[in-house]
């Protein structure tokens, strides 16, 4: 994404996160056990159509979440938090008036985004891609969503040896009316791409 909050706060590489997999059944490098969020590497990402002329762009923090691999696929699970308030387009004016109206992210009322997931299915043999179905709340709505995540990768983090850390991104389209985050229809696209890049931790040496 291209916006002044990029240039502030440059990402490692939403959900809104996603869930990983076993050493039993997944790639070598793929531990199990419970990874921390890393809020520092960690972003929520959207863009929308404006006016049906341009592409307008956004991002925001993620505040907390963990990422729990299952030695069995079937009972990794993710929980992913956002905060709204953070949001950054770009311009200060427009920023403070989507944290306002309740035809957008409406803080005061809605102070977080939460992702949980409900299921995870790995894609292909390397196990380096997956389908994340969850449940996402936004603007005080919760609805079905399916995250596609690719270039999930795992190693000892070489700044903190004493972490391991897992990486990957995940995207997904929504529809804002959906989530009753409808102002400006004529102005302003329904449809919302949203993208996430996630950094979580765990001790080296550390089990379930």
């Amino acid at each position: 994404m291209t916006f002044r909050g990029c240039a502030r706060r440059a990402s490692a590489g939403l959900v809104l996160g996603v869930t990983v997999a076993t050493a039993a059944h997944a790639a070598p490098d793929l531990k199990p056990g419970t990874y921390k969020i890393d809020i520092s590497h960690t972003y929520a990402h959207f863009r929308i159509h404006h006016m049906g002329l341009s592409t307008m762009h956004g991002r925001m923090d993620a505040r907390k979440g963990t990422i729990r691999i299952g030695a069995d696929p079937a009972d990794s699970s993710v929980t992913m938090i956002f905060d709204p308030a953070s949001v950054d387009t770009g311009d200060d004016s427009r920023d403070e008036h989507l944290r306002k109206m309740d035809g957008f992210f409406h803080v005061e009322e809605y102070p977080s985004i939460t992702f949980k997931s409900t299921q995870v299915t790995f894609d292909g043999p390397d196990h380096s891609a997956a389908k994340v179905t969850g449940k996402l709340t936004l603007h005080g709505v919760t609805r079905p969503v399916t995250l596609d995540v690719d270039h999930i990768a795992c190693k000892v983090n070489p700044l903190e040896q004493s972490k391991y850390t897992c990486g990957f991104n995940a995207e997904t389209e929504i529809s804002r009316s959906a989530f009753g985050m409808d102002a400006y229809p004529k102005l302003v696209g329904d449809q919302v791409h949203l993208s996430f890049e996630v950094e979580a931790n765990k001790p080296v040496d550390s089990g379930q």
